[in-house]
This record gives C-alpha cells, structure tokens and sequence, in this order.
C-alpha cells in the first residue's frame, strides 16, 4: 500500500488502537509525536506509566509483525527517551513500549513491553 491509501489506513490502524487503550481505561497523550529517533505512533498512560506504542497492520498479526525492525525499535526508544524529558519525571517515569498489530479483520494483538522481550 502507498500513498493517501496507505496513508488513511495507517491512521485508521492507530485511531482503532488508541480507542483499544482508551477502552482499557488509558488516556491517549499524543498521536504521531516526533522525536529525534523518529515518529511514535501513540503515547498513552495508565495508573502513572507511560505506554509508546508502535502500531502496525497487515493481513495477519505474523506478517504485521515482521514488518517491525531492530533499527525500528532502537528509533522508538530514543523517542521515548525525548518524550519522558519533557515529562516531570524525567526518565525515571515508568514507561514500555508495546507493538500493536492489527490483521485484515480488524483483529488487534498488543504485543506489550517489547523491549524487554
């Protein structure tokens, strides 16, 4: 998929995920925040943790999952590391990064705390 179809699916894979958080009682900080390691799909926060999710969509969860790079990861986590310095905490707020993949049928699989697997 490329361009304004790829673009329109991308964001309706993110906003189907954010509601998925916010229905599990999260508070959705930011969408599509810039970083200097690049874009983070959304920030959530839950009971004092921050959660950066990395959303991504195929036909299966395995093939949405292959789609997610160790180079991918580590520009994530330096995001992360930006956003959480713009936090009162700093970088001692507790936070994770989940991957959230979503299949041709609407189907959402959280993936939590990836860097840590």
């Amino acid at each position: 998929m490329s361009g304004k179809i790829g673009y329109l699916s991308g964001l309706s894979a993110e906003e189907q995920v954010a509601q998925h958080y916010a229905d599990d009682g999260h508070v959705i900080l930011s969408r599509r925040w810039r970083g200097r390691g690049g874009e983070i799909d959304l920030v959530a926060q839950k009971s004092g943790e921050v959660i950066f999710v990395e959303v991504k969509k195929s036909g299966s969860h395995a093939r949405a999952a292959e789609r997610l790079s160790q180079r991918q990861l580590v520009r994530i986590y330096q995001s992360a590391e930006d956003y959480l310095g713009h936090m009162a905490g700093g970088t001692d707020t507790p936070c994770r990064v989940d991957v959230a993949l979503l299949d041709s049928l609407g189907q959402i699989d959280i993936l939590p705390n990836v860097m840590c697997a």
